[in-house]
């Protein structure tokens, strides 16, 4: 398999929910970093993925900005917004102010495994 991008390492800081009869809506906030040849940096403030469920199916969409530095120690943003029918298989949509990572990931198609680990996840960014 080809290595990622980069991975987000997150850690689940909060977690809610509402349900009425078959369906329901879970609002989990997290902070999250990355340490990649490509991008150093962290969330800034906090991220949230919103999972929805009910009888005809489950749908998450996480939204995070990250803060760093890109592989040529210049200072950068990430927004990462990603959505998926199921953590295995979640598709990424980046926006950054990055010129070296936007050669890169501009117009590519992305896509995200999402896998757990304690207190939080990993999220591989793969191109």
């Amino acid at each position: 398999m080809a290595e990622p991008i980069f991975t987000v390492e997150v850690d689940i800081t909060s977690f809610d929910g509402v349900r009425q009869g078959e369906r329901g809506v879970n609002l989990i906030g997290f902070r999250g970093r990355v340490d990649s040849p490509v991008f150093r940096g962290e969330t800034f403030g906090t991220g949230y993925d919103t999972q929805k469920y009910s009888e005809a199916g489950f749908s998450l969409s996480a939204r995070y900005l990250l803060k760093g530095v890109d592989e040529n120690g210049a200072p950068c943003s990430v927004f990462i917004e990603n959505n998926g029918p199921d953590m295995a298989s979640c598709v990424p949509e980046i926006v950054t102010d990055s010129p070296a990572l936007a050669a890169f990931l501009d117009g590519k198609s992305l896509r995200a495994e999402v896998l757990p680990r304690d207190g939080g996840v990993s999220v591989k960014i793969f191109g």
